[in-house]
């Protein structure tokens, strides 16, 4: 890239930085605490795991997280201690700041930090980082800083092997498998309308495609303001339920392709096609939004909203919070189950998962100190000590229930049962050099199946195949030429690359 154009671009990006940064609160961190009991059981616990504060590299330090929110602080009475941070901080005296910025501009904002020369230290591990960014010299290689062989990671190491290595280098700090959206509901508004609990229909092996459309069918009526489907991810959520992606990965050659002429994504498209044909999909194509501008589970108790899938995420945080949108958790009108499998499937149930941990930037100033708040994290997800003191905070401070824990479990079980069992929605970002709509488009080519802003409504598996599938087959060719050109090179990116 000419210097005149990359001049150009670094001023650009730093603009929309500077923008987005305009009239951000600056929210205040609040000092939560674990009970003297707790915290003396972890430490101890930690003790056996975990490295000699003493010995350990990246001990004392602090290490500089770049995100749309911070995951470590705590900025609420109302909210729950991470215990991983807990650890690193009390064991290590260790501390994290948070580099702020906004979702939409995450990696603009991470390309000027690091072509700016004050790149973070790490960044949440996304699969759209994958294989794009590692391939433009945003982040890199972690073998260095986290033992894969270890006690610790070794159950992690047939993931990032199969999913997130390329020339023989890993470039995730992978923690566990995490899952996306599931299905929440009001079990007061299931109750009222007499329709079965999801719960119960999943647990007997009932929780169908055809019994998910049925209620949204009889739930929906439009004249009363009420859509059985709202949100950004169901038709994700229902595409991956198939137990494939529509862009799949060769996890032995680390090629990408199409599956578009599977027939289990037809099916599922054609579900997503008569839901929205009659009109049960909330219609956010006016004003490009949500109900409720955009807020999680708007609608849901107040029964205009029968599912409004997302991630558990959604439900935790402030006990008011939770229960001002989906109902009064206290009572035990807060409950969710995996996405509906496929009558006419293999019989199993699918999820798409995500990989929970961290990537190092490239010219981060304290890798030590990130792979030490990785193993922080894994220990405490493989500690019972901690896993009991985590539960015990989801049910206290939360309010979560025992069927609430029981499905979470089951839906952590199923994202962590096996390489094979892994359904990602990685591929072509945003950012693949193709214009924004094209990247995302292809990225996001599950959501748009089916989703009001599809084809301005409704569109069948045909139209959708008419309208992406040349253009996916190209951009799907184009990716794996760059990936054949990197792995030619040796792998070898110069960390200033960054976003350009």
């Amino acid at each position: 890239m000419k210097l005149r154009n990359f001049t150009a671009l670094f001023l650009a990006l730093l603009m929309i930085v500077a923008l987005v940064g305009c009239g951000r609160n600056k929210r205040k961190i609040i000092e939560l605490t674990l009970s003297t009991e707790d915290a003396a059981k972890i430490l101890a616990a930690a003790g056996i795991v975990l490295p000699d504060p003493e010995e350990a590299p990246g001990a004392g330090t602090t290490i500089k997280w770049l995100c749309h929110d911070d995951w470590f602080h705590n900025y609420d009475e109302g909210e729950v201690v991470n215990t991983g941070f807990f650890t690193f901080k009390e064991r290590y005296g260790c501390d994290i700041e948070w580099v702020q910025t906004v979702w939409g501009d995450r990696f603009d904002t991470l390309a000027t930090n690091i072509l700016g020369g004050t790149p973070p230290d790490f960044f949440p591990a996304e699969t759209s980082l994958f294989p794009m960014k590692v391939m433009k010299g945003m982040i890199q290689p972690v073998e260095d800083y986290i033992d894969y062989d270890s006690p610790l990671f070794a159950e992690m190491k047939p993931y990032v092997d199969t999913y997130f290595s390329i020339n023989g280098h890993r470039y995730y700090m992978l923690t566990d498998m995490g899952f996306g959206c599931v299905f929440p509901y009001n079990t007061r508004v299931m109750n009222d309308y007499g329709y079965d609990d999801p719960a119960e229909l999943f647990a007997n092996n009932e929780w169908t495609w055809d019994a998910f459309s049925e209620m949204c069918l009889d739930f929906t009526d439009p004249d009363a303001d009420r859509y059985a489907l709202d949100g950004w991810y169901y038709s994700r959520a229902i595409m991956q339920s198939t137990g494939v992606s529509v862009i799949g990965y060769d996890t032995t050659t680390s090629r990408f392709y199409s599956n578009i002429d599977d027939p289990r994504l037809e099916r599922a498209a054609d579900c997503l096609y008569e839901l929205q044909k009659n009109e049960t999909c909330y219609p956010w194509w006016n004003g490009w939004t949500t109900r409720g501008e955009g807020a999680e589970g708007a609608g849901v108790k107040d029964g205009l909203c029968l599912f409004w899938p997302v991630g558990t995420f959604g439900f935790t945080g402030p006990v008011d919070t939770i229960s001002a949108k989906w109902g009064d958790i206290t009572s035990g009108e807060v409950m969710f189950v995996p996405s509906p499998r496929d009558p006419n499937g293999d019989g199993n149930y699918y999820l798409d998962c995500e990989p929970n941990g961290y990537v190092l930037v490239n010219q981060a100033e304290n890798p030590e100190g990130v792979a030490l708040l990785a193993m922080c994290d894994r220990f405490k997800i493989i500690d019972p000590t901690v896993v009991n003191i985590d539960e015990y905070q989801l049910k206290n401070t939360y309010k979560w229930n025992d069927e609430m824990l029981d499905m979470y479990h089951t839906c952590y079980e199923m994202a962590n049962s096996g390489v094979g069992n892994i359904i990602l929605t990685y591929g072509v970002d945003d950012d693949a050099g193709y214009g924004y709509d094209i990247g995302s488009r292809l990225r996001n080519f599950n959501d748009d199946i089916g989703h009001p802003t599809s084809a301005g409504g409704a569109a069948t598996w045909a139209q959708a195949k008419a309208s992406y599938q040349e253009t996916m087959e190209f951009y799907i060719g184009e990716l794996n030429t760059r990936l054949d050109a990197f792995e030619a090179s040796g792998g070898v990116v110069e960390p200033s690359a960054g976003n350009s």
